[in-house]
């Protein structure tokens, strides 16, 4: 095979300038007004980073699955630029692993390709090493240094961005006045409080402030390993999946959303190292490093199946010093870059979760408090508008006092919807005006509680 690489090498120059019609030719465009990071599309193999004979396996597998291609199509699918891996099929013709099937007339871009017979053996002994197929990944190295120029910028939330993204929620301004500091410096927060007063939807909330998309790379490939990114559950493009040649970026990457990612209770240790399938032998990054350039909330934190201290244990490193270590099944370790903001929301009391010197690295610390009566009319009255249900202000004073003041029970900031949730069932069932009566809401409130409840007792 290292005949065939050199050769690979004393041909490329025969291609450096070359591109079929439509492709740049003078290099890279230039990056998008605001953006810190644009990854060119490389020009010649060199310009992957990549070792030849990683590019050459990707070629083979893919013509392997696919049976027939254009030669311009084998390029699509990985993501790259036909002159980039046009010495290569040139060498495949030459060394009888292609055949041609039928051509457009115009160069091996249009070309319709197939495997031959030696072609296919050579493909197979390549998944036996793994069954990556797909866009090209891109070096561990390119991939660190795309996190570090797009990381949030410190000063890029401001107050009236921050006040515009929460102005449907019934807030205390001392909520914003803590929040703001915290997501503006990218530090690890902790916010807690009694269950229901909106610590998930203020932090999925994050999702809709204004920051630049991010570039993330479909794989990267770290000593021949190959770790599988790009996600589609977590990472919404913003551009269509073919349209990185119009947009002139390497089609290595996708151009998406920052991304937001949430675990609960169902978090594993396991879940924050490389995932790896034995059967296709392709490593899946785990979700920290999905979630970089992006906010990893950890919900119901206290609650999943490792101990607290062993959750928190493993971020201890990614926290302090930015970096995190993850190992592959030969026993390397890598050094991947950490730069998501980390938030832990609980119902749990604080102190139960670790000690001080615990507590100490989580940066920032919140506290949701439950309504005061007047956020929660305001709350009521909110849904009820949003529901297009009739309620009068005497009606909602009237239900407050006696299901809450009189009996002193406490008051959540989900109550109303989901009371008004219960009610606007009852209306639909009985085939009732949408309006609200103080026998209907009584009712629907004896539906949303369980008798002797631990908050009615106190």
């Amino acid at each position: 095979m290292n005949d065939q690489l050199q050769t690979v090498e004393n041909t490329a120059v025969l291609y450096s300038g070359a591109g079929e019609e439509g492709e740049p030719l003078d290099g890279a465009p230039a990056p998008r007004p605001g953006s810190a990071f644009f990854p060119s599309p490389p020009m010649s193999l060199e310009e992957t980073a990549l070792p030849a004979s990683l590019i050459e396996q990707l070629i083979l597998k893919t013509l392997y699955f696919a049976g027939e291609l254009i030669g311009r199509d084998i390029a699509d699918l990985l993501g790259l630029h036909f002159s980039v891996i046009a010495p290569l099929i040139e060498l495949f013709r030459r060394r009888r692993l292609f055949e041609v099937k039928g051509s457009l007339g115009f160069g091996d871009v249009s070309a319709v390709f197939a495997l031959s017979e030696a072609g296919r053996i050579r493909a197979r002994e390549y998944l036996e090493e793994n069954q990556y197929v797909g866009p090209a990944p891109v070096p561990l190295s390119e991939y660190g240094l795309s996190v570090r120029q797009q990381r949030f910028q410190t000063g890029w939330l401001t107050r009236q961005a921050l006040c515009s993204t929460y102005s449907s929620m019934v807030l205390p301004p001392e909520v914003l006045t803590q929040l703001g500091p915290a997501l503006n410096s990218g530090k690890s927060l902790l916010i807690y409080g009694q269950p229901g007063n909106g610590k998930t939807y203020l932090a999925h909330s994050i999702t809709s402030l204004d920051s630049p998309p991010v570039f993330l790379p479909h794989a990267v490939e770290c000593s021949g390993q190959i770790i599988r990114l790009f996600d589609p559950i977590y990472h919404l493009r913003v551009d269509a999946a073919d349209s990185w040649r119009s947009e002139g970026y390497d089609g290595r990457w996708a151009h998406c959303r920052r991304p937001f990612i949430v675990t609960g209770g169902e978090l594993t240790l396991a879940m924050l190292d490389l995932g790896y399938n034995a059967a296709s032998k392709v490593y899946d990054a785990p979700l920290q490093m999905k979630a970089n350039n992006g906010v990893y909330l950890i919900d119901d934190f206290g609650r999943q199946r490792a101990t607290p201290a062993e959750i928190f244990n493993r971020w201890i490193v990614p926290m302090e010093r930015g970096v995190d270590y993850l190992s592959f099944q030969n026993g390397l370790k890598v050094e991947v870059p950490f730069d998501a903001l980390l938030i832990f929301s609980t119902n749990l009391n604080p102190a139960s979760l670790g000690d001080e010197a615990f507590l100490r690295r989580i940066e920032y610390k919140m506290l949701m408090r439950n309504p005061s009566p007047e956020e929660f009319e305001k709350i009521f009255r909110q849904v009820c508008d949003q529901r297009r249900l009739k309620c009068a202000d005497s009606l909602i004073s009237r239900f407050l006092e006696t299901h809450y003041l009189k009996i002193r029970k406490p008051m959540r900031r989900c109550h109303p919807r989901d009371i008004i949730s219960h009610a606007l069932d009852i209306l639909l069932f009985e085939q009732l005006p949408m309006e609200l009566t103080a026998e209907l809401l009584d009712q629907a409130f004896h539906g949303c509680f369980v008798e002797n409840s631990e908050d009615a007792a106190s």
